[in-house]
């Protein structure tokens, strides 16, 4: 399992090689080691309270210094291997000293200053403990020279990994029912999010904060329990770091679709757009057009009542990827539909 969401830091550090013309080459957190010596001062990584309740505290998270404390030395030192990498930044397993793991989403480029990182991670961590399928945000750093969030490690992968192991490196596919269970997380946690209270405008201000859209909606930000459940990560990361173009030809890409991922603007229409997008992906297979899932073709087994839910399910995602972003469903919407799905019968 853990080949599906793991990638050697040998296997990335060769293949940049491949590429050292690319002005964005990142690098991975491990290779700052080197730069150790010349910190003046060890720096804290800030934590967040596991225990937080929000109806305590103001509604806000608690920060808290983590005992033993951990610094940015500490884990420069850790195990590191890049597990992924996207326009934000580096996503990396990382294996401190005490045998604890965890995953360490790095940015290349921050659009906020300290502070105003701190009380964004602070509101995005509190969500994300609130519900179940989103990707608890643990920790954050901001330095002059890093700045990264710690968050929980899946040894699963992301969806993207296992699609992408079905169909290009032969692993099982996943049956239907799982794939049916993915579809009700991903849909309830980005209903959840777009729940949360804000402003009616859902237009990016770099002043504002918008708790009620994830921003960054894609298979690879699926993370995968060993029961199949989903979570989602990267939730409101879009409000931290500006979109940057990466050479990501050494790690395996989703499948080519008729459609790609839009993130042009902040906003819900656009998560329900993506999400319709990985509904395709979900149900079809490499290169698949809308006519072939229309005719049948799938890249996995149904009959009966469960093709019957995998057609219902194609036409969601039909609704979600409508050129009228005012045509396109609420997550809220989508999760009655998928309701009605889980009641088919024969």
């Amino acid at each position: 399992m853990l080949s599906r969401a793991f990638v050697t830091k040998h296997q990335v550090r060769r293949n940049f090689n491949d590429h050292e013309e690319n002005s964005c080459r990142s690098m991975s957190i491990h290779e700052y080691e080197e730069f150790i010596i010349g910190f003046k001062q060890d720096v804290p990584l800030v934590f967040f309270d596991e225990n937080n309740d929000p109806n305590h505290n103001n509604g806000k998270a608690v920060a808290r210094s983590c005992e033993p404390r951990l610094t940015l030395k500490e884990v420069l030192r850790a195990s590191a291997g890049v597990m992924g990498e996207s326009h934000f930044g580096m996503t990396e397993k990382v294996v401190l000293l005490k045998g604890k793991i965890c995953a360490l989403k790095r940015f290349r480029k921050v659009v906020v200053k300290n502070s105003e990182f701190g009380k964004r991670i602070e509101k995005f961590a509190r969500v994300s403990r609130e519900c179940k399928q989103l990707v608890p945000i643990t920790a954050y750093l901001y330095s002059k020279r890093i700045k990264f969030v710690v968050c929980d490690y899946y040894p699963m992968g992301s969806l993207a990994d296992l699609l992408s192991g079905a169909r290009d490196l032969g692993q099982t596919a996943l049956e239907w029912k799982q794939r049916l269970k993915i579809i009700l997380c991903i849909a309830n946690g980005l209903a959840f999010i777009h729940s949360q209270n804000q402003p009616k405008n859902q237009i990016k201000d770099h002043k504002d904060i918008y708790l009620n859209v994830h921003g960054n909606v894609k298979a690879s930000n699926i993370m995968i329990n060993i029961d199949f459940t989903a979570c989602l990560s990267d939730y409101g990361f879009a409000q931290l770091a500006e979109w940057t173009e990466f050479s990501d030809t050494w790690q395996k890409k989703p499948p080519l679709l008729e459609y790609v991922y839009s993130h042009k603007l902040l906003s819900q229409k656009n998560d329900v757009y993506n999400f319709g997008i990985i509904l395709l992906d979900i149900l079809g297979r490499q290169g698949m057009k809308k006519e072939e899932m229309k005719n049948g073709e799938v890249e996995f087994l149904v009959q009966g009542k469960e093709r019957k839910q995998a057609f219902n399910v194609l036409n969601i995602a039909l609704s979600c990827i409508n050129s009228d972003q005012e045509a396109r469903p609420t997550m809220k919407e989508i999760v009655i539909y998928l309701g009605d799905v889980l009641r088919v019968r024969n």
